[in-house]
């Protein structure tokens, strides 16, 4: 059991003294560029499935009778 609160202290401890938190604006930006990124990419996956699935509806009509 020490060694658990021994972690939990020094977890709890390095959160407080050794990490770097952001500001407010550094927050903002990032938070930005992961929003810009997320609908980036997933436009880019739609626009994939849109092509994929035209190229396999056309496929699929060649070997319909």
């Amino acid at each position: 059991m020490n060694k658990i609160t021994g972690y939990l202290r020094d977890s709890y401890r390095e959160l407080l003294e050794k990490v770097t938190w952001p500001n407010w604006r550094e927050l903002q930006q990032s938070t930005t560029i992961v929003l810009v990124a997320t609908v980036l990419i997933t436009a880019m996956v739609w626009v994939m499935d849109l092509a994929s699935n035209s190229v396999l509806k056309f496929i699929y009509s060649l070997f319909k009778s």
